[in-house]
């Protein structure tokens, strides 16, 4: 959320932001929140003056009466008593203003950072580097659900029937490996000195708009009827959440954690023939990690952060690519944003496995995360990313570790997790 005092006095900065990620449409708001606020202050100024006149009125009562002049002092309590509905009135309008001024600040998005391509959408999104040399085997890639079930891995048709489609259940090897990868992931994060954490895994409404936009809150939270709770999309949202309404000592900072949670996400509309069995779905697991600093410190544990995915994933023999999200693909959060994308051999491109984001202190701003510095308080910036997110991340692992006769190996830093298991045998 932008502070209405930027917005104030760089309306024009705000416009061409909003130009730029293709969202003309909110180009009116900006002059309409300036109105809202223009109006809301000269009402606060108004209920002051008035306050300051009530007091003053006071004293003066207070001296009348104490002298014996008790029919003047009289007089001028009904003063004070009728300035006290005015003052209610006041108060009222106030604090409607602030509220419309407020809603529309949490629709406008993040000023984005200067090195954010422009583009409408996640086509125009720019690839950074790559990691890994990309192979295609010299025998067919099956699609990810039938390796899986060649292992008697995975079973969609009962799933569907106790949950309906997408999701799943994992057997087996498959589900060991699932599990492998989740605890590996966990470790790696903590030898990179993150601290692990299992948050809450439901949040209430207010750290809900604390850490999205309406839009995304709209397309991926599943509400509890009837409680104030909602079933976390990513265990981020729970993780920051954790420093809602606090001031953090700046010695403290920062805050690196790593956490653990199921994902539980709507996914709304159609998704193409690529996109079905475990690719796409409402329940998954994923290991992520969270980072809370001073500003001056954010473009760093942005770079730091992407790159614990890209290692992790090439310890396990996988090839993968960053991609830079160009404006229109930015979420409204959101000042900067990398996509880690695996290499998927059956398809012959690469497909998107973890999405790392600095939000600067839009989070912070609405959840009032701040820091204690010498020269006072100041907002937090926040950052995410996806360490890993099986099962999705399983159909990279297993269509980069297939081998000819139908077998998968196990990379050596998987096996500890796996029973020291190099690989494992079909089923069927």
């Amino acid at each position: 959320m932008l502070d209405i005092k930027f917005v104030r006095e760089n309306p024009q900065a705000v416009k061409e932001n909003i130009k730029k990620k293709f969202q003309d449409e909110k180009l009116p708001l900006v002059d309409r929140v300036i109105a809202l606020d223009e109006e809301k202050r000269l009402t606060q100024k108004k209920a002051d003056e008035l306050r300051a006149r009530r007091n003053k009125i006071s004293k003066e009562i207070g001296a009348l009466m104490a002298s014996g002049k008790k029919e003047e002092g009289m007089a001028l309590r009904g003063q004070v008593t009728a300035q006290a509905g005015e003052l209610e009135a006041l108060a009222q309008q106030e604090a409607k203003l602030s509220e419309e001024v407020t809603g529309i600040l949490m629709t406008l998005p993040n000023i984005i950072d200067d090195s954010v391509p422009i583009g409408r959408d996640d086509s125009e999104n720019v690839e950074i580097e790559r990691f890994g040399e990309p192979a295609v085997p010299d025998f067919p890639v099956p699609y990810h659900t039938e390796i899986m079930e060649s292992f008697d891995g995975i079973d969609l048709d009962s799933a569907g029937r106790v949950a309906g489609n997408g999701f799943y259940y994992l057997m087996g090897d498959i589900a060991r490996l699932h599990s492998a990868v989740i605890s590996y992931a966990r470790d790696f994060m903590i030898d990179r000195g993150f601290t692990y954490c299992v948050p809450p895994f439901m949040i209430r409404s207010a750290v809900v708009q604390g850490v999205m936009s309406f839009a995304e809150m709209d397309a991926m939270m599943y509400k509890i009827e009837g409680e104030d709770l909602y079933l976390i999309g990513t265990s981020e949202h729970s993780m920051i959440g954790k420093f809602i309404d606090t001031i953090i000592p700046e010695e403290q900072l920062p805050k690196t954690l790593t956490s653990y949670s199921p994902c539980f996400r709507k996914e709304k509309g159609a998704h193409g023939i690529e996109e079905r069995g475990v690719y796409r779905i409402h329940q998954f697991e994923k290991q992520e990690m969270i980072v809370i600093c001073k500003p001056q410190e954010s473009k760093f544990w942005f770079d730091r952060l992407w790159q614990n995915t890209v290692d992790l994933f090439r310890s396990l023999d996988i090839p993968v690519r960053t991609l830079e999200c160009c404006s229109g693909d930015l979420a409204d959060l959101k000042v900067k944003s990398v996509d880690v994308e695996a290499w998927s051999p059956r398809q012959k491109k690469y497909f998107e496995v973890g999405s790392c984001s600095n939000l600067s202190d839009a989070q912070a701003r609405r959840l009032k995360i701040r820091v204690k510095g010498e020269d006072g308080n100041y907002l937090a910036h926040t950052l995410n990313n996806t360490v890993v997110a099986p099962p999705r991340m399983l159909i990279a692992f297993l269509e980069n570790n297939l081998c000819p006769d139908g077998s998968v190996k196990i990379p050596a830093a998987l096996r500890p997790y796996m029973g020291n298991k190099e690989k494992i045998e079909k089923k069927n």
